[in-house]
């Protein structure tokens, strides 16, 4: 944030998740798909273990390291110039046909408030720093890849932000800038996934986005806003 100085008076702090909130659709799986697509990864087994990590996922049971050495095996496999290029055709192959206009009004309705906006994922920021990029947010708390020598190694670098990890990568990034969820005059967390059960009982204002039937159901049972940013 440079010397920018905030009024933590005024200030709301506004997270939002990015796979099926922001998205519709799962950025994470889709990476995946558009390599094999690509015949960078074998089909027959990525495919296979892709489905099931995502399917471990939504039902709440998902290893994430194991997942995460799934993940991140590519970035490791080639080099980055080549990583890029993929990069980019998935952008404008795979992600920008899933950016929700309903969630780009609520993205530019909080900026416009000088509300401080975050992107909060668990998928590695290799893949989603140009996502939250196109919704202009400027801040991205996300899993981070492991880099030496300019090179990613197929590890994570720090605490995957999932589940629990999530809401500890959120106290370190405010940390980071100074500040604590305590700070701000009202906080909102906007999510799909009762994986983030955890930071979404941390803030003052949860809303649940297309939820999935968990979420859906611990949302009623505690009066939180269920909203769509998918219906017409």
């Amino acid at each position: 944030m440079g010397n920018v100085r905030i009024d933590l008076g005024s200030t709301r702090l506004t997270l939002f998740d990015l796979d099926n909130t922001l998205l519709a659709g799962d950025s994470d799986y889709e990476w995946a798909q558009f390599l094999i697509t690509a015949g960078v990864l074998d089909a027959a087994d990525y495919e296979r273990r892709n489905a099931e990590f995502l399917a471990d996922y939504r039902e709440g049971r998902l290893d994430i390291r194991a997942f995460l050495d799934f993940q991140l095996r590519p970035l490791a496999e080639h080099e980055p110039q080549r990583l890029l290029e993929w990069r980019d055709r998935f952008l404008a192959e795979k992600i920008r046909p899933m950016l929700l206009p309903k969630a780009s009004a609520k993205v530019a309705e909080r900026l416009a408030a000088d509300d401080l906006v975050a992107v909060v994922t668990a998928t590695n920021s290799f893949i989603t720093a140009p996502i939250a990029s196109l919704y202009g947010i400027p801040h991205l708390v996300a899993t981070e890849p492991e880099v030496v020598g300019g090179r990613f190694t197929g590890r994570t670098a720090g605490t995957p932000c999932f589940q629990a990890g999530k809401l500890a990568c959120v106290k370190d990034w405010l940390a980071g800038l100074g500040f604590s969820l305590e700070d701000f005059s009202g906080s909102w967390f906007y999510s799909d996934s009762h994986n983030d059960l955890p930071l979404l009982s941390a803030v003052t204002h949860p809303v649940a986005v297309d939820p999935d039937p968990v979420l859906a159901r611990h949302a009623s049972e505690r009066g939180w806003p269920l909203v769509s940013w998918r219906e017409q």
